[in-house]
């Protein structure tokens, strides 16, 4: 069975014993680039990727430091497991998703903390010395520092899966904070934001997670700290920052991630840990729900073959490096219920527009599904099947300094009434 032993007893991740017999629904996945990472997967094909079956994950403890969000990935897998089968939420999640869990990013840090305190410990940063949420590619400015391993892994952990929608947990406040981190003028930092072509999705994604988290959603549970209304933030508009994880996600793997901040205390007292599981637990389940918002489906060419690379956006919310199709053809894209335009170009041909209607309610723990079937005559241009990921270097610095992004809306407002309505 699924055992990973607790985090408080200074286990480090090299020794973590883990058995996956009698849970068909488990594979341990040990990342091997300079360090051991070890990732949980849960899912009713765990071993590889279905097409149809979106990628969720979660990943704790990149602050050695910060072990709240270690500890509740560890409760998340035991709750998951022997759930399965018992609880008919947790089973229908299991057999519509696979959820892969690192517990600790930074397991030398974690080792390194000798006197755990509330604000700051010298485990945050890893063997090195290096802080790993300063430490990926940037695509606002130049970040000339040396990729540590634990980055590099991540990162190439990130070419192995279609990720579709991920969370970075942390402690040291309670608030749910979503991209960008960093920023330009053009994505809105002139108003104090930094704000994603996505922007809508983010805010109910992060409001997702606080609205279910009674200290979270107070927005000022932590007396010295700053007030977050309904318990969510800009990342930008927190405070920003250069080279962290989440905008890599979301710019360079094509996957949306937000930023937990899941305590006051950075490494609290184990008495307290009980308190913590219950008052995430809801959270981190109805989070992972909604890897299945929006629409999925593959792209073929007229004779029925998926094609891999083929360009797949919503019109108006074009991504600085473009999302296309994995080696199946597949593409998932998180939206809110409404009416979209999709665009999808391959190479020598004009852009294939499909117009689609997001319901108000998913169905069934799944996006809406549609196929698109391109009705080009002849012979398409080979698409290389090798995903042709953008230069790791600041996309946006050339951008104008005006974005749709930028602009007053009502995102905040609708995304509120959306809750109201269909939670």
């Amino acid at each position: 069975m699924c055992v990973l032993v607790p985090f408080l007893d200074k286990t480090s991740a090299k020794k973590v014993r883990l058995s996956v017999s009698g849970f068909p629904f488990c594979r341990l996945l040990q990342i091997q680039l300079g360090i051991n990472l070890w990732v949980l997967v849960v899912g009713r094909f765990p071993k590889e990727h279905r097409v149809g079956i979106p990628e969720f994950k979660y990943v704790a403890n990149m602050h050695g430091d910060e072990t709240v969000g270690r500890e509740l990935l560890l409760h998340l897998i035991d709750y998951l497991v022997t759930n399965d089968g018992k609880a008919p939420e947790i089973t229908r999640l299991i057999n519509s998703t696979r959820i892969h869990i690192m517990p600790s990013m930074n397991p030398d840090g974690f080792e390194a903390v000798k006197k755990p305190d509330c604000f700051y410990s010298n485990g945050r940063e890893n063997n090195n010395y290096y802080d790993l949420n300063r430490n990926f590619p940037d695509a606002f400015e130049s970040n000339n520092v040396s990729r540590q391993p634990e980055t590099v892994a991540v990162m190439e952990w990130l070419k192995t899966e279609t990720f579709v929608l991920s969370a970075n947990l942390h402690g040291g406040a309670l608030v749910a904070s979503y991209p960008f981190d960093n920023g330009v003028p053009a994505t809105g930092t002139l108003h104090s934001r930094s704000l994603t072509p996505d922007d809508d999705v983010f805010q109910y994604l992060a409001h997702t997670y606080a609205s279910k988290n009674a200290n979270m959603k107070k927005g000022d549970h932590c007396k010295n700290k700053m007030n977050f209304p309904n318990g969510i933030t800009n990342g930008y508009s927190w405070y920003p920052l250069k080279g962290g994880m989440q905008d890599y996600n979301y710019i360079w793997a094509q996957c949306f991630e937000i930023t937990l901040e899941l305590s006051c205390c950075k490494y609290p007292p184990e008495e307290k840990l009980p308190f913590f599981w219950n008052f995430n637990k809801a959270s981190l389940i109805e989070y992972i729900k909604q890897v299945h918002l929006g629409v999925k489906g593959q792209v073929f060419d007229q004779n029925g073959n998926p094609l891999p690379n083929a360009i797949v956006e919503v019109q108006d919310r074009k991504h600085i490096c473009p999302y296309r199709t994995n080696k199946f053809g597949e593409y998932y894209l998180l939206l809110l219920p409404g009416s979209y335009i999709i665009n999808v170009t391959v190479p020598g041909h004009s852009p294939h527009l499909t117009k689609v209607i997001i319901p108000g309610k998913s169905q069934n723990f799944s996006a809406l599904k549609m196929d698109i079937l391109l009705p080009f005559r002849g012979q398409l241009d080979s698409i290389p099947e090798s995903n042709p990921s953008c230069p790791m270097t600041p996309l946006y610095s050339d951008l104008p300094s005006h974005s749709a992004a930028t602009k007053p809306g009502l995102f905040l407002f609708l995304v509120t009434l959306f809750h109201l309505l269909f939670k």
